[in-house]
Parts: C-alpha cells; sequence; structure tokens
C-alpha cells in the first residue's frame, strides 16, 4: 500500500526508526535510574522495572498500531484528534511538549555535569546549539549521530554487565541507613521512575511523516526496539543489584559508575563517566527531534502559533519548530532548578500516554493489530503510575494542562 502523501521527507526505513527510538530510550536513564527506584522498592526493583515494561509495552502497542493508521507527525496529539476530537488531541500534544522541553534541558544539563562539571550550563547550551543544528540539517543526519552515539554507549553498557558480573562475588557497597519496608505503593512508584526509561519509543511514532512505508515500519520498529531495551534493562538492572544490593544502589546518584569502583575495575570509571555524557548527548538528539515534530502538527492545526508549521523548502524539516524547541530548552537549561518541573513532566508524559491509550480504545476491529484489552491495561496502568507520584506535583501538572487548554479556548474563540 502506497503510504499517503507527506508534508516532510520519507527517508527512513525501519532500521533508521528503531535507531532513533533506542536513542532516545538509552539516554540518561539506564546511568541514573536505578537510585531513585532502588529508594522505593529496595531488592524488589526488577519487579518495579517488569511493572514498567509492562505499562510500556500496551502504550506501545497503542501508539504503533495508531501510528499505522495515522501515519503523520505529532504523536499521540494527532491520533487524540482523529479518534476523541480536538480538545484531547490538545490535550495529549501540550502535554508532551511541556514534559519532553524538561526532559531536554535535563539531558542538556547532564551532558554538561558528566563532561565537564565546573561549566555544566554552558556545556549544556552548546550541546543544545550543536544538536539543533544537526537536526535542522534534516533529519539523515540525525539519524546517523544518533547511530554513533547508540553503538558507543550500549558497547560500554555491555561491558559494564560483563565487568561487573565477573566481580559480584566482592562484598556489596555497605551504608550507614538501612531501607525502610518496601510497601506495595514503593513498588509503583519505583515503577512510575522506572517507566520513563522506556518512554522513546514514542520518538518513533513521531516521525510518521519521515518514514518510508509506515503502516509496516512503525509498529515493527516500536516492538524491536522496547523489546531490546527491555533485556539490556534487566541486565543492567540484576548487575547493579548483584554488586552494589540495594542499598547500595540507593545510596549513590551514579550507580553503574559505583559498580565500576566495587568490583576494582579504576579503568572502567572515566569510560562510564564519558558514555554517561555521550548517552545524553543521544538522548537530547532524539527529545529535541520529537519535540520539534510535534509542535510542527499542533501549529499546522492551530494549537500553537502558525509559523511553527513551516517547512524547509529543500531540508524538508519542520525548522522553525525545531529552531524554537533548541531556543525553549535553552531557557529552561538557564532557569536553574529543574526538579519540580521535572516531576510535573513525569505526570505530563503519563497524560500524554493515557490519551493515546483512549486513542487506540476507539480503533475498529479492522485496524487492530493487538487486543483491546491491551489500550485499556495501558490507560489503567498510565492513571495508577501518575497517582502514584507525589500529590502536591499532581495538581500542578493538572493546574498546568488546565491553564493551557483554558487559553488555547480562549485563543481560539478570538479567532472566530
Amino acid at each position: 500500500m502506497t503510504p499517503p502523501e507527506s508534508r516532510l521527507s520519507r527517508q527512513l526505513g525501519t532500521a533508521d526508526a528503531v535507531v532513533i527510538g533506542l536513542g532516545a530510550m538509552i539516554g540518561t536513564g539506564v546511568f541514573v535510574v536505578w537510585q531513585p527506584a532502588a529508594e522505593k522498592a529496595g531488592s524488589w526493583l526488577l519487579l518495579g522495572l517488569g511493572i514498567a515494561a509492562v505499562a510500556a509495552f500496551c502504550n506501545a502497542t497503542s501508539t504503533a498500531q495508531l501510528a499505522a493508521v495515522h501515519p503523520r507527525a505529532g504523536g499521540a496529539y494527532h491520533y487524540g484528534r482523529e479518534r476523541l476530537g480536538p480538545r484531547w488531541g490538545a490535550l495529549a500534544g501540550y502535554a508532551f511538549v511541556v514534559g519532553k522541553i524538561a526532559s531536554c534541558a535535563t539531558a542538556a544539563l547532564a551532558v554538561g555535569t558528566y563532561l565537564w562539571p565546573r561549566h555544566a550550563v554552558v556545556v549544556a547550551l552548546a550541546a543544545v546549539t550543536l544538536l539543533t543544528a544537526i537536526n535542522l540539517a534534516g533529519v539523515q543526519k540525525t539519524v546517523r549521530t544518533a547511530r554513533v552515539i547508540l553503538i558507543g554507549v550500549v558497547a560500554v553498557l555491555v561491558v559494564v554487565a560483563v565487568t561487573g558480573l565477573a566481580g559480584a562475588e566482592n562484598e556489596p557497597l555497605v551504608t550507614t541507613t538501612p531501607l525502610d519496608a518496601v510497601t506495595p505503593l514503593g513498588v509503583l512508584g519505583s515503577a512510575a521512575v522506572l517507566f520513563y526509561a522506556f518512554a522513546g519509543y514514542a520518538r518513533i511514532t513521531v516521525l510518521g511523516e519521515e518514514v518510508r512505508d509506515p503502516a509496516r515500519s512503525i509498529p515493527r520498529a516500536v516492538t524491536i526496539g522496547l523489546a531490546l531495551v527491555l533485556v539490556l534493562y534487566f541486565a543492567i538492572g540484576a548487575v547493579v543489584l548483584a554488586v552494589l544490593g540495594a542499598e547500595g544502589t540507593a545510596a549513590t546518584e551514579q550507580p553503574l559508575r559505583a559498580v565500576a569502583d566495587t568490583v576494582d575495575a579504576g579503568w572502567l570509571v572515566p569510560v562510564v563517566t564519558a558514555a554517561a555524557g555521550v548517552a545524553a548527548l543521544g538522548a537530547l538528539l532524539s527529545l529535541l527531534a520529537g519535540v520539534g515534530r510535534t509542535s510542527f502538527a499542533m501549529a499546522a492545526e492551530g494549537d500553537l502559533p502558525r509559523p511553527l508549521a513551516a517547512v524547509h523548502p529543500v531540508r524538508k524539516v519542520p525548522y522553525v519548530a525545531e529552531l524554537g524547541a533548541g531556543i525553549v530548552t535553552a531557557i529552561a537549561v538557564l532557569s536553574g532548578d529543574l526538579v519540580q518541573t521535572l516531576s510535573i513532566s513525569a505526570f505530563a508524559i503519563l497524560v500524554y500516554y493515557a490519551v493515546a491509550n483512549l486513542a487506540a480504545w476507539r480503533l475498529a476491529p479492522n485496524e487492530r493489530r493487538w487486543p483491546r484489552w491491551l489500550s485499556g491495561l495501558g490507560l489503567v496502568m498510565c492513571v495508577g503510575l501518575a497517582l502514584s507520584l507525589p500529590p502536591r506535583l499532581v495538581a500542578l501538572g493538572a493546574l498546568a494542562l488546565g491553564m493551557m487548554l483554558l487559553l488555547r479556548s480562549v485563543v481560539l474563540n478570538v479567532r472566530r
């Protein structure tokens, strides 16, 4: 079947889409997510990872089959508009943009923190500038850069896993404060944290107008990418727990570096540090591309300023939206403390996937590739994980999205 006409350039195959997704998923999360997850779930951390994986799979099946039916840029923003109505689509779009701009700023700051801590903000701004330029150069440049970064990071992770297993007989890292008793809510909270290590597969679906044969390529790319990341994360999580123990994992913000220290592999420490910085670069590259594509789609429908819908006449990329994403990310980098912003971002991304699952629930039987109950389970899990976040931050996130929807209504009324 011939794919529908695209406003952008269809240059990507299945392998390219897998690289984009893996580059977004295997980012800063795999280097830092284990510590907050261990604080909440202790030695049950891998159960939390399993719950997160189930939620990610449900969300992936929903977004993949929606992308096959509606192969346009914008992800759940576009799917929500088509299946649920413009307001639902706007909710998903605003949630995605808010959440991912904060994630972009975090990835940029992680680059600076790992590579040159004394000048972290300067390095972060340089990274945003460089990667925005790469995205502006065309989607193939994005894929090639992401592929190089991905190969290097995965190689380091494999070395860490093998070295950690070889030295796992060493004494686990000891802490002075034991973990409190783990509760079911703690395990669910760890799943909410770990879920974001998987969330990069959404970057595949927002490239719906740049993939050849999207009805076939996007579902395959999402499934392959998620399966590969799941195997890698379970291996790394098991090694971290085996070497550091639950208390040791909860005690360090750089658990993979701590693994190298604990097994007396000092030569590996600078390698892990460099890989973490490079992984953050890869995540930032994919995140900026995803934010630009969603902003482009929203602007084309009038839910963001119309100039963001401009497409470069030669490179066929949404260059104004990409440039706007880079500028807003740079401002967020300069804003200082992003802890609260990132917590609200976590809530916003779960809202985004909740809309995607609700839209997938409305698919007709002949449009489905997976059972309908997976969409329902994904919706329930998104709501449950969102509610496991601190109530104050849930309220702040809901208020922020509500105000954006209200502003949208006012602007639409003025236009009319």
